[in-house]
């Protein structure tokens, strides 16, 4: 791991580097990158960055949108994906001013530093610990086609139960409808793939815990990475992303993490563990609470549960993530918590016994969020819990120890829901954001321009004739 300059300029000479891509994250959440001859990386490269253009990466607009990106060292690694031998790094966005350059407040990494910050200055914790599950789909082939004529997508994996009729690279060994969940080869076509995506994870500096076939018959997997420090573990998740994604085009398939790309089959969360430690000692243990957890973890559960429904604006800001989150398909819908019971949206793992493994974790997230602002509102949804003492069991969110899918409509009226759709999503977030903006976190200007970029997903995909609406009206 590279500490300072010097370290740089070893691994250009030791590996023969010839281009430096520095990667910057726009509002959305996607990467976008530009390189420089690794001969031209100095001290002044490290001391005053790389200027550019902020107004095209999607933030509010600001009274300057000159900005430098200022590369963080210890990010920097040797990129598998580029022909020409090339050193990746990240780092961090800062305005132009005299006589010192300033942090931008809407850059997402800058969000999640201060929001742990604000968490440190409330005395809580000095330290928080996450730990995401990424779920996607690997398809052999997908085409889509969106015009005023014609709307469609067409998917195509010879491992899914549709492919058994067909001549493609058919070897039968098809997995049925859901009985993907830890199936072993031959069914498991991509065991070797996700291998490949897991060293390539290690070689970027992420923890790898395991890897598997998911639920989905139709190619879904999963690879869970250990615990870590959450700015870390943000900065990792855009990396799984990348890597996930290019390890599959080199195999010549595609993967996706968006939420629910197949009708009728499980979708893709991005579940998060956390837990929040002080000084070496873990916040969130006691041998007698509930779930073996402290007045605190219930506290900060109770922010999650309370801020739950304008959380999704920001932790599922897709259209399409509302349909993952229905019934029936391993996804919470309702707002509460439990121990070991999955229809929850934050469950209690009973595996974790230990005072410095002891936690939760929130299930509704999917990757289709922003990593960093994600992480950093579930931080301070929870932080506000623990100021205000939120108790979750005494505002009726649980603990729900039994299946909330088999629920009557009488008993499910009783519980809240999470948003059935995004519109509904952002008009939670338009009433409920005074948790974020605490500590000055999230600059209101910020998330105004989240709320209206989210509006406009909003607005194109409800204008869009559905194909299934052809099959239901056309007749008519």
């Amino acid at each position: 791991m590279a500490k300072t300059l010097e370290d740089i300029r070893k691994m250009i000479e030791d590996n023969g580097i010839e281009m430096i891509d520095f990667k910057l994250t726009d509002v959305d959440g996607r990467w976008r990158h530009l390189s420089i001859p690794a001969k031209r990386l100095s001290e002044s490269t490290m001391e005053h960055g790389i200027g550019f253009d902020g107004s095209n990466y999607g933030y509010a607009p600001v009274e300057n949108s000159d900005m430098v990106f200022v590369p963080v060292l210890d990010s920097a690694v040797i990129d598998p994906y580029m022909e020409v031998p090339t050193i990746s790094m990240i780092g961090d966005v800062k305005v132009i001013e005299l006589p010192k350059n300033k942090p931008f407040d809407q850059y997402p990494r800058n969000v999640a530093i201060r929001a742990l910050e604000y968490m440190k200055e409330l005395g809580v914790a000095d330290r928080m610990v996450i730990g995401p599950e990424y779920e996607f789909y690997i398809f052999d082939d997908i085409s889509y086609n969106v015009e005023s004529h014609s709307l469609s997508a067409d998917i195509f994996t010879p491992q899914a139960p549709w492919a058994a009729g067909t001549e493609y690279n058919n070897q039968g060994y098809q997995i049925a409808h859901g009985k993907g969940y830890h199936t072993s080869l031959p069914m498991d076509i991509h065991n070797d793939l996700r291998s490949r995506m897991c060293l390539s994870m290690e070689e970027f500096g992420i923890d790898v815990k395991y890897h598997h076939h998911e639920v989905g018959g139709c190619g879904q997997m999963e690879i869970e990475v250990e615990l870590g420090d959450m700015l870390k573990l943000a900065d990792d998740t855009m990396s799984a992303k990348y890597v996930i994604k290019n390890e599959a085009v080199m195999s010549g398939c595609t993967a996706t993490l968006m939420p629910k790309p197949l009708a009728n089959e499980a979708g893709n969360g991005m579940h998060v563990h956390m837990l929040l430690f002080k000084d070496g000692k873990p916040v969130f243990y006691d041998e007698e609470g509930y779930g073996q957890l402290s007045k605190e973890a219930h506290w900060f559960i109770g922010g999650l549960l309370k801020h739950a429904r304008s959380l999704c604006a920001i932790t599922n800001p897709s259209t399409n993530s509302y349909k993952r989150l229905v019934p029936g398909f391993e996804a919470p819908v309702t707002i509460g918590y439990a121990t070991s019971n999955r229809s929850a949206v934050v469950r209690i793992p009973a595996y974790a016994k230990t005072p410095e493994t002891k936690r939760f974790e929130l299930r509704n997230p999917d990757a289709t969020c922003n990593p960093y602002y994600a992480y950093a509102a579930i931080l301070m949804a929870g932080l506000d819990g623990i100021k205000n003492q939120i108790d979750p069991q005494k505002n009726g969110w649980g603990p729900y120890d039994f299946n909330l899918y088999k629920l009557s409509d009488e008993e499910k009226a009783k519980i809240e829901s999470l948003p059935s759709s995004l519109h509904e999503a952002i008009e939670a977030l338009e009433q409920d954001h005074e948790y974020l903006t605490a500590g000055g976190v999230f600059p209101q200007r910020l998330l105004d321009q989240l709320i209206s970029r989210r509006k406009a997903d909003n607005s194109y995909i409800t204008k869009l004739p559905h194909p299934a609406e052809f099959e239901m009206y056309y007749d008519l």
